[in-house]
């Protein structure tokens, strides 16, 4: 057959065969009328903000008219804006002031492919204080959530900015306001001072104070800053670094250990058996961000593989994509992660060691 009479969708093989050649899928046209008395404002944005960021972030070209939105592309990216949609007006039904985060986690939630809908994650209320409402913010957050719930001990594992202590110090005062503990315990590693605090100036609260302010301004977002005080006094609530924990039994305590990579395998297994009746452990740690001395190894880098198969102990893992922070931070997250699996593949890698030649940025020649 000559190649000029060749069916569109073929080619010529070598030998005179034709061989087939996928076309590319025809778009196609999808609408979506928003339903109820959904304000067009509030699901798209002033002056269209948030239908750009949704532009941005599909490939389907999205068109509005009253209360009907016209979808044109790809079937699959049609179904995902439909479903975007969808999962957006659900929010907005919850009484959600929608934000670009929210169409950013949903979109992650719907491609991911997990049974849970972004509308019933991102209105999950852990916590209502002050005027406002903490929730979880991604799918691993939640799982984060429901396992303290179901679990007595939980591992919360991520990078900084991953909400694994906000998250944790929620549920911690959501515990306590409803009677399910007597008491919180807040505790932190003071590394810096290799946990002897003695030679510092001023009283016990003086001294340790810099090591937990992070723990007391998670606290204050929660709890009315005046009654923190009374709190502390009467030991509802106990802010102490972790050496303080040595020889005691806690019962009836929602225990948080924060900044758990900076223990030794001794202090943790110290920390984990001080676990009494009807007390609740969360661990929250960064693995990437060790400070211990060199050639001391971190607790929360072992304790996964002493614990892995015993019951009731859950780890939860949370990503640069669980960022709840400014964008740039989930970049500089993945940005350093790349620079660690290139940094570590060198033998002679190591503290403060120049990274291979490879993969260092070129640099311009000074003239």
């Amino acid at each position: 057959m000559p190649e000029s009479a060749t069916p569109h969708g073929a080619a010529t093989a070598q030998g005179g065969a034709p061989r087939a050649i996928a076309a590319p899928a025809a778009p196609t046209v999808t609408r979506f009328v928003v339903p109820g008395p959904h304000n067009m404002v509030s699901l798209l944005g002033h002056q269209d903000e948030l239908l750009r960021a949704i532009e941005q972030a599909l490939r389907s070209d999205i068109h509005v008219r009253g209360n009907e939105i016209t979808i044109t592309g790809e079937p699959a990216e049609n179904d995902l804006a439909v479903r975007l949609f969808t999962e957006l007006s659900a929010l907005l039904d919850a009484g959600t002031v929608l934000t670009a985060q929210h169409i950013e986690h949903s979109l992650a939630m719907l491609r991911g492919g997990g049974t849970e809908r972004p509308a019933e994650v991102l209105t999950l209320n852990i916590l209502s204080s002050r005027g406002r409402t903490i929730r979880p913010k991604t799918l691993n957050q939640k799982h984060y959530v429901d396992a303290i719930d179901t679990h007595t001990i939980v591992f919360g594992i991520g990078p900084a900015g991953t909400g694994k202590t906000y998250l944790a110090m929620a549920k911690a005062v959501q515990y306590l306001q409803a009677k399910k503990v007597n008491r919180i315990i807040l505790t932190r590693p003071a590394v810096e001072a290799g946990e002897r605090l003695g030679f510092l100036p001023g009283t016990l609260f003086e001294k340790i104070d810099p090591y937990l302010r992070p723990l007391y301004d998670a606290l204050h977002d929660m709890v009315d800053p005046d009654s923190i005080p009374r709190l502390i006094q009467s030991g509802t609530i106990e802010v102490a670094p972790l050496a303080y924990m040595r020889g005691r039994t806690l019962n009836d305590a929602f225990i948080i250990l924060d900044e758990a990579q900076n223990t030794s395998p001794e202090q943790m297994k110290m920390f984990l058996t001080r676990l009494g009746f009807g007390a609740k452990i969360v661990v929250t740690g960064d693995i990437t961000q060790v400070d211990l001395p060199s050639g001391t190894r971190s607790g929360l880098r072992v304790v996964r593989e002493i614990l892995d198969g015993i019951e009731d102990v859950h780890f939860a893992n949370l990503t640069s994509t669980d960022v709840v922070r400014h964008r740039l931070v989930s970049e500089i997250v993945d940005a350093y992660s790349r620079w660690d699996a290139i940094d570590g593949a060198t033998p002679t890698a190591g503290p403060g060691s120049p990274r291979p030649a490879a993969a260092r940025p070129a640099r311009r020649d000074r003239r």
